[in-house]
């Protein structure tokens, strides 16, 4: 573990030798250069896709045994967080508290800074405790320069309990060495504004997240191809969504779509089983538990024993 109070040898906190003119450049010549420079972002992920499908496969196997995940961070890591764990909900229908954002200071720290708070060891050990954290769980600590006091206290709570630690962070292990079940180092580089990690280290983080909790979600059965066949139905948009998810794959008219929808309760990946089956919603509903809510796995145990 790295000396908190030191910290210019980090790879985060050190200067880019691509942007010394910085407040020199024209506004075409700005946008250029964080163009180039946002390019090692994805190339920081695809460096680290070994581990990132580990901690798919992982996290997958714990949720489909009744487990949760949490990602824990401060300022714009934690944000982060909490972004991802909000957009589950209305994209796969899972319930709230499946995927749950952990950041220091909690609610208000999501639009006021609260950096202070991420000094707080004990505050992330609080917080895991508060969550009953166990066995099935994993938690992800995110911490851009990889020493904020507020995740290693969170992180260790979590493997006491026995839960999956993932540790993501922007600085080699040699400069910051954390014990994880997970390690995962989204080496993106010195930021075009020296210290601001919410720009390629930020990038890097969301693309991580987004991989992380798709990809949980694809092996949970979430997805049918590549169609969010449990999409919440909530707004007009959604309803949209569905209608046409329905139409592409069944080749119902859009107000066929319609009706199937509703007779699902508005649940696509039901509507589609009804549809391919025949069956009622309460057996298309039974046949769906049956499988852990896997609609290929579901359609064709159907076809297999008509």
């Amino acid at each position: 573990m790295t000396n908190l109070q030191e910290r210019g040898h980090l790879l985060t906190e050190q200067v880019n030798p691509n942007s010394l003119n910085l407040d020199q450049l024209s506004a075409l010549e700005l946008v250029e250069l964080f163009n180039n420079e946002d390019q090692k972002a994805v190339e920081a992920v695809a460096a680290t896709k070994s581990q990132l499908a580990e901690a798919i496969e992982r996290t997958a196997e714990r949720l489909s045994q009744g487990g949760r995940l949490f990602y824990v961070g401060a300022g714009t890591s934690g944000r982060l967080g909490v972004l991802d764990a909000a957009e589950c909900p209305p994209t796969f229908c899972t319930p709230p508290e499946l995927v749950q954002g952990i950041i220091a200071g909690g609610a208000g720290a999501l639009v006021r800074s609260s950096e202070d708070l991420e000094d707080r060891a004990e505050d992330g050990e609080a917080a895991i405790a508060q969550r009953q954290v166990t066995q099935l769980d994993v938690v992800v600590g995110i911490t851009a320069g990889g020493t904020t006091p507020f995740v290693y206290g969170a992180l260790n709570a979590a493997r006491q309990r026995g839960a999956i630690t993932i540790f993501i962070a922007c600085v080699p292990a040699a400069q910051v060495s954390f014990e994880a079940d997970i390690d995962i180092r989204l080496l993106t580089g010195p930021e075009v504004l020296a210290g601001s990690t919410r720009l390629k280290a930020g990038t890097a983080t969301k693309l991580t997240l987004n991989i992380l909790s798709t990809g949980v979600m694809v092996k949970l059965g979430k997805v049918y191809g590549n169609r969010m066949v449990d999409v919440a139905v909530t707004n007009q948009k959604l309803r949209d969504r569905a209608l046409r998810i329905l139409q592409d794959l069944t080749g119902l008219s859009r107000e066929a779509a319609g009706l199937i929808l509703e007779r699902s309760g508005k649940w696509v990946k039901l509507a589609l089983l009804m549809h391919w089956t025949g069956l009622d919603k309460d057996a298309g509903d039974r046949l769906l538990s049956e499988h852990q809510g896997n609609l290929r796995a579901a359609v064709e145990s159907y076809k297999n024993n008509k």
